[in-house]
């Protein structure tokens, strides 16, 4: 398919700079694929919407304030780093805009500065000398690497709206944005509806975000990202199966968990590893029944994940409805439920 596909008509002022209170307030475009009919609700309808004995999973990742801000030397050049790998021995994968050169030292505290070893097509590395752990590092002074279409500085409050309720395991550079959505009451909700609710862990890393710059959308390639499926979930993905009910992925990291996890006849096993499942139109799903997933930016790996969920004529349809009926898109938007 080409990439000029994904496109569609967008109003920039939709794009959401912060979350609505409660979570749960935040308004829900229900996709039915049998029909392609559209409805209007809330986030917070959604254990009406589902039935009981349905499973839903939820990305249990947790977003590290990786971006750090610090000081080129010698000169005091101002410097920006987004730190998204440890790659073990003080080493470090970052991301960082401008002119680099390898031996660059760039300075965040007196006891604390990185040294780039590597830069080239491949990425940027750096090896970190600090007194204390970089992960320590970032929590004291780093700050949440919002998306850059939100345009303003990250703040403290941040660090609480980009954290998932179910943030456990630290890793991600950015949040699993479908799950921001969940508040306690609605968990409970969906508890008394007899929904039921586990966890996988897919952390969120450059490849979900990387440009798409192939004109055939099957020739991008994607980065990798860590994952990890225990045996709970895969018991509950099973019995759910076996009742004939329905497993809903709470956002597109879900699902390529799930489905890189799959196997030829449509289960999955417990493992950890590494994701670089690309999916778009004409994928196979073999687990996920139905998504719950925040609106994506146009020509995005998301995007296209999604159309190969609904189809991309209705997925189309439902984003020019969202764009008129002025829902909130992206990180901090509204969210879109395809049953």
């Amino acid at each position: 398919m080409q990439l000029s596909e994904f496109d569609f008509p967008f109003d920039p002022q939709l794009v959401a700079s912060q979350p609505v209170m409660p979570r749960d307030q935040a308004r829900l475009l229900v996709l039915h694929r049998a029909t392609d009919h559209l409805m209007h609700h809330q986030v917070s309808d959604l254990p009406l919407l589902l039935e009981p004995g349905d499973l839903v999973i939820v990305n249990d990742t947790k977003v590290l304030a990786a971006r750090m801000r610090g000081l080129k030397q010698p000169g005091g050049t101002p410097a920006e780093v987004l730190f998204v790998k440890d790659l073990g021995d003080h080493v470090w994968e970052i991301m960082v805009k401008g002119r680099y050169r390898v031996g660059q030292v760039i300075e965040f505290r007196a006891d604390a500065h990185a040294t780039i070893v590597k830069r080239d097509a491949g990425g940027t590395q750096v090896k970190v000398c600090s007194a204390v752990p970089v992960a320590d590092l970032l929590r004291a002074q780093g700050e949440m690497p919002l998306p850059p279409y939100i345009k303003r500085a990250s703040t403290e409050e941040d660090r609480r709206w980009y954290q998932t309720l179910f943030a456990t395991h630290e890793g991600a550079i950015a949040a699993p944005t479908a799950g921001l959505h969940f508040t306690p009451s609605l968990v409970a909700h969906m508890n008394s509806r007899g929904i039921r609710l586990a966890t996988v862990t897919l952390h969120v890393g450059p490849g979900t975000f990387t440009p798409v710059s192939a004109d055939r959308v099957e020739d991008h390639h994607m980065a990798e990202e860590a994952f990890a499926l225990n045996e709970d979930v895969v018991k509950a993905i099973i019995d759910t199966k076996l009742a004939g009910r329905r497993v809903v992925a709470v956002g597109t990291t879900v699902v390529r968990a799930l489905e890189t996890a799959a196997q030829e006849t449509g289960m999955v096993t417990s493992m950890s590893g590494q994701s670089r499942l690309l999916i778009t139109p004409g994928f196979r799903f073999k687990v996920v029944d139905a998504l719950m997933t925040n609106f994506h930016l146009p020509r995005t790996t998301l995007l296209m994940l999604v159309a190969a969920f609904a189809g991309i004529e209705s997925v189309r349809k439902a984003y020019e409805s969202a764009v008129c009926t002025r829902y909130r898109f992206y990180s901090y938007g509204d969210a879109m439920l395809i049953l």
